[in-house]
C-alpha cells in the first residue's frame, strides 16, 4: 500500500460501509437480572408468554354491568351483587345485577361495560343511572397491551428503562444480553503528560484519554486502559499486542500519520493488517483501521477534536455493530443555517454546531467560530455536527444537515 500523501482519500460513506461491514457481534452472552440490565444489548428477540392484561380489566372506578340486561333507554336500577378491588378474583356477574369495581380490577365474566361512579346514584337498593353505556365502555380487554406470542423486544436493542419495565410486565426476571464489549485503549505522544503532573516546556496535558473513556462508558463498554505509550516502535508494538489479547477492539489516538514519530501505522502493518488510513473528512483525515491478530483495531488522529469527531462518526458505528446492536446511520435533521460557510472543501466537513432560536422563535443552526481541530472548547459549546458535503459552500438561510451528538450514543 502506498503511504505517501498522494494516496486517494477514501470517501466517508465508503469508509463507514467498510468499517461496519468488516465487524460482527462478538457473540458472548449472559442471562442478566432485570434490575442490572439497563444499557445492555439484547441478545435474543423476546416473545411474550402471556397476554397483558391477562383478563379484561376496568379502567375506571365504577360499576360493572351487562348491557344486555338494560333497556334501550330510560332510567335503570340494578342491585349490587359483589365488590371487586384490584387483585381480587371476581365471580361471574349475577344476571340483572351490577358489581362495584375499582380501577385495575378484573371485570367479572358476564359483564361487558363499566359505568363511571360519577354517573351513578347509589342507595340501599343498589345503583341507578340514566344512560345505557355502549358495550366495552371503560373496559380494557385481555391482551389490550400485549398479546401472548407476540415479539415485544427485538434482538440488538440497547435496553432502556421502559424496555426493562415491559419485560417485567410479562413476568420475566432476567434477559439474555451480550456481555459488554471490551475496548482496549492507549495513547501515543511524548509531549503528553497526565493531568495533575507538572507541565514542563513543550508538554501538554492529555485530554484524549479522558474523552475516549467518557464516550466508551456512554456506549456501555468495558475499558482496558494501557495509558500513555512512548513514541517508539517497540513500545507501540508491545502495547498493541497486550491490548489485543485483552480486548475485542483496540482504539488508539495519535501516531497514524506519516511522521518520523508516528509508529502506530507501522506497527499495525507489522503485526496484522492495515485496511485504510486517509479519509476524505474534516476533521480526521489520518485514520488507521485493521487487525492485530484477530482483534479489530482503529487508530484515531491525535488532535482532540479529530478524536472526538472520528469516534462519533466511525468508531461508534463499529462498536454498536460489535455489541450486537441493530445499527442505523444517524438521521440528519434539515435545518436553516444561521451562518455563512463560503470556503468549499474537497473533503466532507463536520462543523461543531448548536441549535438556537432566532428572533422569530424558529430553530436555526449556529457553528462555532473557530473550527480548528485543536479547539476542544468547540465540542463543549456544540450539541451536534453540521455536515457540509464535499465542495459545498453555505450561505445563511440555506438548509443544512444537522446531526445531534446524542444520536451517536443512543
Amino acid at each position: 500500500m502506498n503511504h505517501c500523501d498522494t494516496t486517494p482519500l477514501l470517501a466517508y460513506d465508503e469508509a463507514l460501509a467498510q468499517l461496519t461491514g468488516s465487524v460482527a457481534a462478538h457473540g458472548n452472552t449472559v442471562e442478566m437480572p432485570l434490575l442490572q440490565a439497563r444499557g445492555a444489548v439484547l441478545a435474543e428477540t423476546i416473545v411474550a408468554g402471556i397476554a397483558v392484561p391477562a383478563c379484561a380489566m376496568s379502567s375506571m372506578d365504577g360499576y360493572a354491568i351487562n348491557t344486555a340486561d338494560l333497556a334501550a333507554s330510560g332510567a335503570t336500577r340494578l342491585p349490587l351483587s359483589q365488590r371487586i378491588a384490584a387483585g381480587d378474583a371476581a365471580t361471574t356477574l349475577a344476571a340483572g345485577s351490577a358489581a362495584r369495581i375499582f380501577t385495575g380490577a378484573a371485570v367479572p365474566a358476564g359483564a361487558d361495560a363499566v359505568i363511571m361512579q360519577e354517573r351513578v346514584e347509589v342507595d340501599d337498593q343498589g345503583i341507578r343511572f340514566e344512560q345505557r353505556p355502549p358495550s366495552g365502555q371503560n373496559v380494557r380487554p385481555a391482551g389490550n397491551d400485549i398479546r401472548s406470542g407476540t415479539a415485544i423486544l427485538q434482538r440488538g436493542c440497547r435496553l432502556r428503562p421502559q424496555d426493562i419495565g415491559l419485560a417485567a410486565s410479562v413476568g420475566l426476571q432476567s434477559l439474555p444480553v451480550f456481555t459488554p464489549l471490551r475496548v482496549g485503549i492507549f495513547l501515543t505522544g511524548d509531549e503528553l503528560v497526565e493531568p495533575g503532573e507538572a507541565l514542563a516546556s513543550g508538554k501538554i496535558y492529555d485530554s484524549n484519554r479522558y474523552t475516549l473513556h467518557g464516550m466508551l462508558e456512554s456506549l456501555g463498554c468495558e475499558i482496558v486502559d494501557l495509558g500513555l505509550v512512548g513514541d517508539t516502535l517497540a513500545e507501540t508494538r508491545e502495547a498493541m499486542l497486550q491490548a489485543s489479547t485483552q480486548a475485542d477492539l483496540v482504539v488508539t489516538s495519535g501516531g497514524v500519520s506519516v511522521g518520523d514519530e508516528d509508529h502506530v501505522r507501522i506497527a499495525i502493518e507489522q503485526l496484522g493488517e492495515l485496511r485504510l488510513w486517509r479519509l476524505g473528512i474534516k476533521p480526521g483525515k489520518p485514520l488507521a483501521y485493521g487487525q492485530i491478530n484477530e482483534t479489530a483495531f482503529i487508530g484515531l488522529p491525535g488532535n482532540p477534536v479529530s478524536v472526538f469527531a472520528t469516534f462519533c462518526l466511525l468508531v461508534c458505528p463499529v462498536i454498536q455493530v460489535m455489541q450486537g446492536r441493530d445499527w442505523r446511520k444517524p438521521i440528519a435533521l434539515p435545518l436553516r443555517a444561521d451562518f455563512d460557510w463560503p470556503k468549499a472543501d474537497s473533503r466532507r466537513e463536520f462543523l461543531r454546531a448548536r441549535l438556537v432560536c432566532d428572533g422569530d422563535g424558529q430553530t436555526v443552526v449556529q457553528v462555532f467560530p473557530n473550527q480548528d481541530s485543536g479547539v476542544l472548547t468547540s465540542t463543549v459549546w456544540a450539541d451536534g455536527f453540521v455536515e457540509i458535503a464535499e465542495n459545498q459552500a453555505v450561505r445563511a438561510g440555506e438548509t443544512v444537515n444537522y446531526l445531534p451528538f446524542a444520536q451517536f450514543f443512543d
